[in-house]
């Protein structure tokens, strides 16, 4: 008899304890959301440090004083697929004018990059966010998705969907020194 109870107490201390830790944690989140919440047009441009296909290190700060068209894409992306030629058609044009492409690779392998670099030649910088931390910041949730920065270094609009080159041009023209 003595041994059911105490079984019993057992399982009661440790259903208590879950639910404990488990309105601690709503608590935690509820409290810290804030933190996380969404960038949104007229904020700073959270940092961020990621490593491009060649090993060399982008930090977002380094481009201060340039225009920067800062894309998030997948190599499954359809609309990605159909908006990188374009892309890079006008970086060409606007390259020299102070405005840098920033193609930020959301969490996939290399091999799938590269195979899709070899069909898609670029000549801007296409960074790996290898744990989608960069896009947890920026609360990226369909690909693709595009911010203006202005030189100053304040998003000036933020895009998802496929953009048109007539778009593109427009939008680089909009953060040009």
């Amino acid at each position: 008899m003595a041994n059911k109870k105490k079984k019993r107490l057992v399982i009661r201390t440790i259903i208590l304890s879950i639910m404990a830790i488990a309105v601690a944690y709503t608590l935690y989140a509820s409290f810290t959301k804030d933190k996380h919440s969404k960038v949104t047009v007229g904020d700073k441009a959270p940092n961020f440090s990621l490593v491009d296909m060649n090993g060399d290190r982008h930090e977002l700060s380094d481009y201060k004083g340039k225009g920067i068209f800062l894309n998030f894409w997948g190599t499954y992306c359809e609309p990605c697929k159909d908006e990188m030629p374009d892309m890079e058609n006008q970086y060409k044009v606007y390259k020299d004018q102070g405005v840098e492409i920033l193609a930020v690779n959301v969490g996939e392998p290399d091999y799938f990059i590269e195979k899709f670099l070899d069909k898609y030649p670029l000549s801007f910088p296409v960074l790996k966010d290898k744990n989608r931390d960069v896009r947890d910041v920026y609360n990226i949730y369909n690909l693709p998705a595009t911010f203006l920065i202005n030189p100053e270094g304040e998003i000036i609009k933020i895009e998802e969907g496929r953009l048109t080159e007539e778009k593109i041009a427009a939008m680089m023209e909009s953060i040009k020194p």
